[in-house]
């Protein structure tokens, strides 16, 4: 279908985003072009602003605002228990569910020499440092449960199980409202591992 140019280039723009195909980008740049011209420069500067004011924060490698993220300044969380993931959206995750009171570490990627990332392209080594800095009594391998994922938690806990810190790591099995019929042999196999007394 044939758009003047600013709408062809609209589109393009909404494909750019992850999710998102030709018909749903075409719906969006539509939806843009009904709106108040104001409430499309408040957007486009919330984007900007984002872009511009978000950070790393330098404890645990989360989304931030400041040199600290929200997690890390919270004097009520419990910074002898580490959760491990390998990106901020996972931390978003987590906090979603309100019961983990620990911190985190933001790893920023996987293990996976195939995409040529190692150990010294994460950030491992600032793991190791607040460990041996820190009085932490756990850490929780939460990377997702894929070969890089695995491949990096196993890795970590052979590092960190030499400090003398506990390591564990969180289950995966079928979830809730699933049916076994459906899931692979892996999920099942960590299910059944994972199993516990009612």
């Amino acid at each position: 279908m044939y758009y003047p140019e600013p709408i062809g280039r609209l589109i393009e723009t909404f494909q750019k985003l992850p999710g998102v195909g030709p018909k749903t980008a075409q719906r969006l740049a539509l939806f843009v072009l009904k709106l108040p011209r104001e409430e499309v420069e408040a957007m486009a500067r919330s984007m900007v602003e984002a872009r511009e004011k978000t950070r790393y924060c330098s404890v645990c490698g989360n989304f931030s605002e400041g040199e600290v993220c929200a997690v890390c300044r919270d004097t009520r969380r419990d910074t002898s228990v580490i959760c491990v993931v390998q990106d901020p959206r996972d931390v978003l995750a987590m906090e979603r569910m309100r019961e983990f009171r620990g911190v985190y570490h933001v790893l920023g990627g996987a293990i996976s020499p195939i995409d040529g990332v190692g150990p010294d392209q994460l950030r491992i080594r600032q793991l190791l440092e607040r460990v041996r800095a820190g009085k932490v009594s756990e850490l929780i391998m939460a990377t997702n449960p894929n070969v890089e994922g695995e491949a990096t938690a196993l890795y970590l806990a052979r590092l960190i199980k030499a400090l003398g810190v506990r390591v564990t790591r969180i289950a995966h099995g079928i979830p809730v409202g699933g049916d076994l019929e459906y899931a692979d042999e892996v999920t099942l196999s960590r299910a059944l591992e994972g199993r516990r007394e009612l």
